[in-house]
């Protein structure tokens, strides 16, 4: 792994996000509903690019942007957090340094108000790069981290999700069919694999990549998605790119689709924009995965290949610019 860069020169800088992809239909999308994904997502690019414009570090910057998500109920992220099938919320985030080569995770947290937060403290704080339940919690308490009410998380819209996806599977089971974790309905608008991703590239050259989840609705038995498993849904690495994923986490974590795209770019001198396409619309679609990721390169060229209907996605660059999007573009 590259050492961090000594180069004091100041640097294009520049921060992506997303939100989720999935089955996002523009029918099911109010002109108001829109208008407040899109206000979020902007102003979690802003908060990010505040941050790298003082030159600060790519790590502060994808941190304090995945907090704004996560303080937001629109995604599936801390606030917004969707339930497991006994009612309860339990988080995942992942965080990756790509100057150094250092990771920090968390899993099935549900006390953490901004997981994002912990994962850097198990990174930097800790000999280890996953921590998982109450033993993550009990190293949140030790580092002087808030820990809130579950209450907190508990949202109707996401309550109700949990109830139509329970009635799904009940339906399907009367059929003679398995259906664990089973969607309420794909068609209907708020079935998404809810995720939310930064990447970020500083001044300074250095890249890194974040990911926070509240996992699959009515999800059971402590399952885990891809978001805090490094090299599946992040991945950071200044010699290639950083990667943030989203999408249907097995076949992620199966696919290690974080990894491959920076494979692709150092063994086969691939661009990001080509290997993160190599891996989104023909691996994952070969296996049936569904979802997208966001990757940028070090000189922060953005990749955001998505293979389902719709990705809420952002970009921000050195001067302000914003560009956000959720559907498909012609």
């Amino acid at each position: 792994v590259p050492a961090r860069s000594q180069d004091k020169a100041p640097r294009q800088f520049r921060l992506a996000i997303h939100g989720g992809a999935g089955t996002i239909d523009r029918t099911q999308m109010t002109p108001e509903k829109e208008a407040a994904y899109r206000a979020d997502l902007e102003r979690a690019l802003r908060t990010g690019h505040a941050i790298l414009a003082k030159g600060g570090s790519s790590l502060d910057a994808v941190e304090a942007t995945l907090r704004v998500l996560e303080d937001s109920p629109l995604f599936n992220a801390g606030k917004g957090a969707v339930f497991t099938h006994d009612g309860h919320n339990e988080l995942d985030a992942s965080i990756m340094d790509g100057a150094t080569g250092s990771a920090g995770a968390v899993a099935g947290v549900r006390r953490v108000k901004n997981p994002i937060s912990l994962a850097r403290l198990v990174m930097e704080k800790s000999p280890h790069v996953l921590m998982v339940g109450a033993g993550a919690e009990t190293f949140a308490r030790e580092q002087g981290v808030k820990l809130v009410n579950p209450r907190y998380f508990w949202t109707e819209l996401r309550w109700k999700q949990l109830q139509d996806a329970k009635r799904a599977e009940a339906e399907a089971r009367a059929k003679g069919r398995t259906a664990f974790n089973a969607p309420a309905n794909r068609e209907t608008e708020g079935y998404k694999f809810g995720t939310v991703g930064a990447v970020a590239l500083d001044r300074s050259g250095n890249l890194a990549a974040g990911t926070s989840t509240g996992g699959m609705t009515n999800k059971r038995f402590g399952r885990v998605g891809d978001a805090p498993i490094i090299g599946a849904g992040t991945y950071a690495n200044n010699a290639t790119c950083a990667v943030s994923a989203t999408g249907h986490g097995e076949y992620f974590i199966r696919s290690v689709v974080g990894y491959d795209i920076s494979a692709l770019m150092a063994y086969r001198g691939l661009s990001v924009a080509d290997a993160a396409s190599e891996v989104v619309m023909k691996k994952l679609v070969a296996l049936g995965g569904e979802g997208g990721v966001i990757a940028m390169d070090g000189a922060g060229n953005i990749a955001m290949p998505f293979n389902s209907t719709g990705m809420y996605r952002g970009w921000i660059d050195a001067d302000g610019k914003v560009t956000v999007a959720i559907f498909k573009e012609p």
